[in-house]
């Protein structure tokens, strides 16, 4: 069986998937899309991971200097790559976790502090269960009762700050209230923001911290060269904003934009429609006059996506909007408004690339094979039949953990547990029409493009995976009964 499954990989199976394509979840014709809206942030803005070290670094000090932490917590760095994207933290057991679309906790990616709790463990916490119900898991916006989930990629930072923190805690035998610690990190993250401390790090080294200028310039020029209009609604504020853009786009990047928003708080930007739009002047000062419509070079703050779709017209699936905050920026407007969405994924380059990997694609199609001859096979139960199988079990459990160890040795692929998608993958498909790396992987696509998602088979309908087709060429002697069971 295994000589046959590595035998039936052609040479080039392993270099199938382009880091730099648009993957679609639902079918979009460009050509139909009329507007582009546009976040900042991880959006227009992708940054360098030496940002992460910096927040990290400043929040921790905040905790020690204003919050008085123990200073012994100065000795901890920030660890790139100990935390994915789309983990959800259970604030009264101090668990870090990956949840699946099924809301079971992937077994061997729960951490507490940074050190792995057992799996018996895991499962006693919870009842005798991997299972989270949903009144427990979020709400709305990965926000529970107890459990928060970090849909955001500045939360990789906080996530191993809080593990951090945790494990220094657990390590000197301190105790602590793990509420009051899980706000105690979350506000000082939050003030790395609020206060501005890391828009100045950015402004002061653009070049370090910002990546794909010219790209983004590229692909905003060819929209306006097509005759598309162009918004961008962001958290930021107008000044950060401004440097960056003329960093990436030129001094006069605001003509090729016919609204710009900063500073719009969003969620609620989509969802409250309390606050007023206010208009800024070219300094950034705030102006006192009523907004009766929306003026292109014109600078806006606050304001609400309502009195945006009256002032505009701008409605339905001929606005297409990017952003890479599943819940804050896409969730509202495709399932409220029915606009298009396109999601930010940076992650997606490097899990594409280890996918196109010869290891990878070789675990992972003798593991659906082994999977195959598992489920065909327990009918067997005479006791030689019984060892074979659990041999067999232990060998598939060791490629899981090696496939998954190749994303990241903690956690595995922001896209899958062992064989289901993640609750950020079902996020994912719910609230985004396409995804991709980054804005820069639109140059590879003609602006009258049309998006077909694959036809992913259902279960039911029989699909020739490898493990169906290996254990077909076998010719294993009980299929002919399975056929007429019902």
């Amino acid at each position: 069986m295994k000589k046959l499954v590595y035998d039936l990989l052609p040479p080039g199976v392993c270099s199938l998937l382009n880091p730099a394509a648009i993957y679609a979840n639902n079918e979009i014709s460009l050509g139909d899309v009329e507007i582009y809206g546009f976040d900042y942030d991880y959006t227009l803005a992708q940054y360098s991971n030496l940002l992460h070290s910096m927040i990290f670094n400043t929040a921790r000090d905040i905790l020690i200097e204003q919050f008085k932490y123990p200073e012994g917590l100065g000795k901890y760095d920030y660890i790139p790559g100990f935390a994915i994207r789309g983990l959800h933290y259970d604030v009264q057991k101090s668990l870090l976790m990956k949840i699946d679309a099924f809301h079971y906790v992937q077994l061997g990616t729960a951490y507490r502090g940074l050190k792995p709790v057992p799996d018996e463990e895991v499962i006693e916490l919870y009842g005798g269960t991997q299972h989270i119900p949903l009144y427990q898991m979020s709400d709305f916006y990965g926000k529970g009762p107890s459990l928060k989930q970090f849909m955001d990629i500045f939360s990789l930072p906080e996530m191993t700050l809080l593990s951090s923190v945790i494990d220094y805690f657990i390590t000197h035998g301190i105790e602590f209230d793990q509420v009051h610690l899980y706000k105690d990190i979350s506000d000082a993250i939050r003030d790395v923001h609020v206060k501005g401390v890391m828009y100045k790090w950015i402004e002061k080294d653009m070049e370090q911290y910002i990546l794909h200028g010219d790209e983004i310039y590229a692909v905003l020029n060819r929209l306006v060269n097509h005759k598309k209009k162009l918004f961008l609604i962001t958290n930021s504020p107008f000044s950060f904003v401004d440097k960056g853009m003329k960093h990436m786009v030129g001094k006069n990047w605001r003509d090729l934009f016919d609204m710009v928003i900063v500073q719009a708080d969003k969620p609620n930007f989509f969802t409250d429609r309390r606050k007023p739009f206010r208009k800024l002047d070219d300094n950034g000062s705030l102006q006192w006059d009523k907004i009766n419509q929306l003026e292109k070079g014109k600078i806006y703050k606050e304001g609400n996506l309502f009195d945006f779709l009256r002032l505009t017209g701008w409605r339905g699936s001929k606005v297409l909007y990017f952003g890479d905050h599943l819940y804050s920026d896409l969730a509202d407007l495709m399932l409220r408004h029915g606009w298009r969405t396109g999601a930010i994924v940076p992650e997606l380059e490097t899990e594409i690339r280890i996918i196109n990997t010869e290891q990878y694609m070789h675990s992972l199609t003798w593991q659906q094979a082994l999977t195959g001859l598992l489920e065909r096979m327990q009918m067997y139960q005479d006791a030689e039949s019984k060892q074979v199988l659990l041999e067999w079990m232990k060998e598939r459990q060791e490629i899981r953990s090696l496939t998954k160890n190749l994303f990241n040795p903690q956690f595995g692929s922001i896209f899958r547990t062992f064989h289901n998608p993640t609750y950020f993958s079902r996020r994912l498909v719910r609230f985004s029409d396409i995804y991709m790396a980054s804005i820069s992987c639109l140059l590879n696509y003609d602006v009258n493009f049309t998006f077909y998602p694959r036809r992913t088979p259902l279960q039911h309908e029989a699909p020739l995976w490898m493990d169906q087709l290996c254990t077909g060429c076998m010719k294993t002697p009980f299929l002919e009964e399975m056929v007429h069971i019902r």
